[in-house]
């Protein structure tokens, strides 16, 4: 396994993140925690969570499925870099949902419990709270951390002048502010590269993509479906994307077969070479998808063919002459 520093902190943590949407959803309690395991026995270190994750009906909350794996012992809390979410909904009622410090504190406390440990390692903005001040937030924040219930913040689905809006309030509050920035960026979705990735990189922000494949996308589809089998970046959004990139996309899949790697691997890889980012979030919802993907990690993508991805997905630049994110000058 690699490692890497979580941004500026001195927090390490393995450079494939174990996602978990999947847990309770799509994936048995049975075969997440043996996914967990897996995941461990590699040397995966970085686990990813929401409060919100597997809440709806008929769903098995994910976060209690975590806890339950780490009462079983062994270590396996001990072991693991934990990594939980707050502003999405959990009920009805007024102060339910966004970031007062009236919800921070409740969903900080009820993750915990859900989660059957005494303390967050990384505690996630899932998206900006536009009606509350940065003041009332760093402050919610600085309790739990006084209290060592929480140790590390971050974010997730942030804009670039977000990014710097809070790591300036942090800074006049003498904060260490955010770690880490989780946002959507893959080879089809780069809009990431001309103000979240260089903010992020100036204030020292490990970023964390999430989508790594695009939904499956990125993932063989073409060569699924030709072969006569079910193709998860066929269906839903995936499909719109399928439909207006199919030309792109088999030009890919062309060039991942051309130096005899999966597609899959290869999006990985790229992101794992992008500056700035820490490590994408792979989402298995079986032990085999999680054994493929440490493939990423032993994959080298030369120039050449990191010019010829970039030809094939070119990169964001509204002036398309200079990378973001001098391409807004002239």
């Amino acid at each position: 396994m690699q490692y890497t520093h979580l941004g500026r902190s001195g927090l390490i943590v393995s450079r494939l993140v174990l996602g978990t949407m999947n847990f309770g959803t799509e994936t048995s309690e049975a075969a997440s925690h043996a996914i967990m395991d897996r995941a461990h026995e590699h040397g995966i270190n970085f686990v990813d969570t929401a409060n919100v994750y597997g809440t709806r009906p008929g769903e098995e909350p994910t976060e209690e499925i975590i806890g339950r794996w780490f009462a079983a012992g062994g270590g396996r809390r001990e072991r693991t870099v934990l990594a939980t979410k707050v502003y999405l909904p959990t009920g009805e009622w007024p102060n339910e949902s966004h970031l007062s410090a009236l919800n921070i504190r409740r969903a900080a406390d009820a993750s915990l419990q859900r989660l059957r440990t005494d303390h967050i390692d990384l505690l996630q903005m899932h998206h900006i709270d536009r009606s509350t001040p940065w003041e009332e937030i760093f402050e919610a924040f600085a309790v739990l951390r006084q209290q060592g219930k929480v140790l590390y913040f971050g974010s997730s689905n942030f804009a670039g002048w977000h990014l710097a809006q809070a790591q300036e309030a942090a800074r006049d509050r003498h904060f260490l502010g955010l770690v880490s920035e989780q946002s959507r960026y893959n080879l089809m979705t780069r809009w990431a590269e001309l103000e979240v990735l260089p903010a992020a990189r100036h204030y020292g922000t490990g970023v964390i993509p999430w989508g790594p494949l695009n939904g499956g996308v990125l993932a063989g589809v073409l060569s699924k479906l030709r072969a006569g089998g079910a193709a998860r970046g066929s269906t839903g959004r995936s499909a719109v994307a399928l439909a207006e990139h199919r030309d792109a996309i088999e030009a890919y899949e062309k060039l991942c077969a051309a130096i005899g790697e999966q597609p899959a691997h290869v999006g990985l890889a790229w992101l794992l070479a992008q500056d700035g980012v820490t490590g994408p979030i792979i989402g298995p919802r079986t032990v085999e998808q999680l054994d493929g993907a440490l493939r990423a990690l032993q994959l080298t993508l030369d120039d050449d063919t990191l010019a010829e991805l970039d030809r094939i997905f070119p990169p964001p630049a509204p002036n398309g002459a200079r990378p973001a994110p001098e391409a807004y000058a002239w």
